[in-house]
């Protein structure tokens, strides 16, 4: 027991210690005063990705068409206004591309950019919706491990983005990301709206690459303000590296499985259909030849016979 309370003090004490270094200006904003409540949401997300869908098992699927119309083109508005915000903020305040550290200060355009960021924030928990659509509509395909990843992380590491370092480096990323999912939500808001606009969406494939893409950029930002020496958190950039080359593997597998590795699938299938058909027509014309002679024979036998 001494040696559990020995080891609880020591946490309380690094833990206090790391929360000396945090930014006091986020202190009272909604969610950021304790890790606690993020936690909890991040673990009532897994239980509702485990439990859900065996709930659902037995049942049939919801039809959530309008809230999902509306619940996508919530969040694409969502987006626009945090991209907007940091781009606007970030050029009124010269940031640089190559190294902006974190100005702990109550200028408008700097704590504009904190704002900015705890919504990025908080846009992690509602895109958690994105799994419980899935499970309601009995989609549990679409539950993947890069799926329940992705939002199961993202929430809790950009909790410690705007307790630490609302602001500087990690806005760019945060905006370029923004961008993305402008793009994402408004493919996912066509698509929820039916069939009939499905042939708009051919560019489900350029959706991914550009995924892939925020992520190398994401990675050269980093090694670059690693490189010069910028005033920002080590840490930060080395889990920023970590966090994305992560994404990068996953995203690949997915592309893989989803348009190569299929493409190869169709082509292969097409094939053995062609090929089956000309065995087909060739039996036929076989047959057909056959019969020709055996007729002509049956009427020459008959002549015979006359």
């Amino acid at each position: 027991m001494e040696i559990i309370k020995d080891k609880m003090y020591e946490f309380s004490e690094w833990y206090d210690m790391i929360l000396s270094h945090s930014d006091k200006r986020v202190d009272d904003w909604f969610l950021m005063s304790s890790p606690v409540p993020t936690l909890a949401i991040i673990m009532l997300y897994l239980l509702i990705v485990l439990v859900g869908p065996k709930i659902m098992e037995n049942r049939e699927p919801f039809q959530l068409k309008v809230p999902m119309i509306i619940y996508n083109f919530f969040i694409m508005a969502l987006s626009i206004h945090t991209w907007t915000q940091c781009v606007y903020h970030m050029y009124k305040a010269n940031y640089s591309w190559s190294c902006t550290p974190v100005k702990y200060t109550n200028d408008y355009h700097e704590l504009s950019i904190a704002a900015a960021l705890w919504w990025y924030y908080f846009s992690k928990c509602i895109e958690m919706l994105d799994t419980v659509f899935f499970i309601l509509r009995k989609k549990n395909n679409q539950l993947s491990f890069l799926h329940v990843y992705h939002h199961s992380t993202m929430f809790l590491l950009w909790w410690i983005g705007v307790k630490w370092v609302p602001g500087g480096q990690s806005t760019i990323g945060a905006s370029i990301n923004c961008f993305v999912h402008i793009i994402m939500y408004f493919y996912y808001g066509l698509s929820a709206c039916g069939p009939q606009f499905q042939k708009y969406l051919w560019w489900k494939k350029y959706l991914t690459i550009l995924q892939l893409i925020q992520f190398f950029i994401g990675i050269a930002h980093a090694v670059q303000s690693l490189y010069f020496g910028c005033d920002f958190p080590l840490w930060m950039h080395y889990a920023l590296i970590g966090y994305a080359t992560s994404f990068i593997v996953l995203f690949t597998n997915f592309y893989f499985h989803a348009y190569i590795r299929k493409t190869r699938q169709r082509r292969r299938e097409k094939a053995q259909r062609l090929a089956q058909n000309g065995a087909s027509k060739g039996i036929a014309q076989k047959e057909e030849n056959g019969a020709v002679v055996a007729n002509g024979h049956t009427k020459v036998e008959s002549k015979k016979d006359q």
